[in-house]
């Protein structure tokens, strides 16, 4: 595949970037096609991304339909048709101004005034069709074999809510037809499985009007919160951690001292008490911290591993609020370790094998990518090349791959990041530990050493779930709401198949309910049919008992497995059995 690059030379696309670049020459011909079709569009942004390519575009006062965004797809089609070459030419700034200026084009004109004063202003043109654009880019048009229009929505220019909202029409462009087919089908699972459908189904958890972004959690969706928080605990208290609760909202002179005022203020909440200001915490680390300063330690009582189940909140535009994947309040699952500096191989290592034992639990696999010094941090060169060799030299330890991810570690530290894949082959990052020499610092934490010398302790972050509501809404697509017997809000559902099966029916519920099985007992006068399909496609409960007059005159019990249509005859005592060791071992 040939690829244009600004200076005109033409070159072999290398692998590694025929995708981005295939993306980014789509959107320019959307651009082109949308340009005819609305002559007065102005054009912002239209990049490739890692999933596809968008263009945010002023369109003044259209509303742009169904029917319009087909009609763009198909005089794309038609510029792919002419096969129009792709050609790049470099422009002064001033020329550059007055190209743009004299095409309408005002967001470029902007842009470019944000661009340093000795930027190359690269251009790339096709046919009547001209952008601003560093490429590179396919050499003709019709090299854009396999495109689709997904989807509209609304982005402020430059991203922030105080300027213009501009509709941002989003595709997908591929190297073959194959491939965008085989994408187009799983974006079809992945609608099958959306969480904000199956939730709603399932009755999980609803969103209202009156507080958009913060989840109410219904009673099916607190039994998988609430497993998963056992489970936790479990697990924590298995690894040598105590837990604790801190406030929810504090003083504004501690979230300076720990340096979110500075570096995270936008996205926090605060209010006025006693003509104080105060925050509502954004993360729980500040509070780990001040359980840490409230009473003396030795170097014996280290390493101290505190977790916390903290509900947090974080102000984030309406527009990027999705379902339980992004909300303005979560229960984060945080731990906070303070050690020593030669405990950090050793707890970094632990923290590695409790979420893969996590992860274990539920099929995921995973990769690791190690986040180094962003530009907008705090603290010395010195304590960020320790912290990072510390992570590096704990991964390297482990023998696990890990990708470098330049410039995206927290403001007071680097870390690892832990992105699993669900049972369709999507990325979610869940998991991380980040490590700190900044906060110990900046509230003056100490220990005393064998030396009865005070001594600075070192600090790590890390979650497992990362947000307790973001994972349940992973797990129910993961599962597409066939959640494993142990978590299943409803895990057994009897069926009487008639009026004359009735009283045996509630019999079993009765036994199955004090062997402290969720089951739930279906009295309506429906034909068994409908109730097996409810059962299977709503509730979506790992097992069905069908109870008809066979069952009543044998005295046992038909089970019907979610995925299967056979029934099998058994005892009760053989089935509870069956599902009391399911629920003991946490089977996935």
């Amino acid at each position: 595949m040939k690829i244009i690059y600004n200076d005109g030379t033409v070159a072999e696309c290398p692998e590694e970037e025929k995708l981005h670049v295939i993306r980014h020459t789509a959107a320019h011909v959307m651009a082109q096609a949308i340009k005819r079709l609305y002559p007065e569009a102005d054009f912002a942004y239209g990049p490739a991304t890692e999933n596809g390519f968008y263009y945010d575009v002023d369109l003044g006062d259209t509303k742009l339909t169904d029917e319009d965004l087909a009609a763009i797809e198909a005089e794309m089609r038609k510029i792919v048709k002419e096969n129009l070459p792709i050609k790049p030419f470099i422009l002064p700034r001033q020329e550059a101004v007055k190209l743009m200026e004299e095409r309408g084009e005002k967001y470029k004109v902007e842009h470019i005034g944000d661009l340093a004063e000795d930027a190359v202003i690269s251009f790339y043109q096709q046919g009547e069709y001209i952008d601003m654009c560093v490429g590179p880019h396919l050499t003709y048009t019709k090299a854009l074999k396999a495109f689709k229009i997904t989807q509209q929505s609304g982005a402020y220019w430059k991203g922030d809510k105080n300027n213009k909202m501009l509709t941002r029409i989003n595709g997908i462009a591929f190297a073959s037809q194959e491939e965008l087919d085989a994408h187009l089908k799983l974006m079809e699972e992945a609608a099958r499985r959306d969480h904000r459908k199956i939730g709603k189904e399932m009755k999980l958890f609803m969103f209202s009007d009156e507080g958009p972004g913060f989840p109410f959690f219904l009673p099916n969706g607190m039994v998988i919160k609430n497993t998963l928080i056992d489970y936790w605990r479990e697990l924590h208290h298995e690894n040598g951690y105590v837990e604790i609760s801190t406030p929810m909202i504090m003083n504004r002179h501690l979230w300076e001292t720990s340096g979110h005022w500075d570096h995270y203020k936008d996205n926090m909440y605060s209010t006025k008490i006693d003509e104080e200001d105060y925050c509502i915490k954004p993360m729980n680390c500040p509070g780990g911290v001040m359980v840490y300063a409230s009473e003396s330690h030795s170097y014996r009582d280290l390493p101290l591993r505190a977790g916390e189940l903290g509900l947090v909140h974080r102000h984030e535009l309406r527009g990027a609020l999705h379902g339980l994947f992004r909300v303005r309040c979560f229960t984060q699952d945080d731990a906070h370790i303070f050690m020593r500096p030669d405990q950090i191989t050793d707890e970094i290592k632990g923290v590695v094998h409790l979420i893969n034992q996590v992860y274990e639990k539920f099929g995921f696999k995973y990769f690791v990518e190690l986040s180094t010094r962003p530009e907008d941090s705090m603290g010395s060169d010195e304590d960020w090349e320790n912290a990072t060799n510390g992570l590096k030299g704990a991964l390297e330890q482990l023998g696990l791959p890990y990708i470098i991810n330049e410039g995206d570690g927290a403001f007071y530290g680097p870390k690892i990041d832990f992105h699993l894949q669900d049972s369709i082959g999507r990325t979610w990052q869940c998991g991380t530990i980040q490590l700190d020499f900044q906060m110990p610092l900046n509230f003056h934490l100490e220990y005393v050493d064998e030396n009865g010398q005070k001594q600075r302790p070192i600090m790590i972050h890390r979650v497992c779930f990362g947000s307790i509501e973001r994972f349940i809404g992973i797990l129910t697509e993961h599962y597409a709401g066939k959640f494993p017997t142990w978590l299943a809000p409803v895990q057994v559902k009897v069926l009487p198949v008639s009026e004359k099966s009735m009283d045996y029916a509630r019999d079993i519920y009765e036994k199955l309910d004090a062997a402290h099985i969720r089951v739930q007992l279906d009295e309506r006068n429906e034909k068994i049919g409908y109730k097996i399909r409810e059962a299977q496609q709503v509730d979506r409960a790992p097992y069905m008992l069908i109870i008809g007059a066979k069952e009543v005159e044998e005295g046992n019990v038909s089970v019907r497995e979610r995925d299967t249509a056979q029934t099998t005859a058994m005892t009760l005592d053989e089935f509870v059995a069956k599902v009391q060791q399911e629920i003991a071992e946490r089977r996935s």
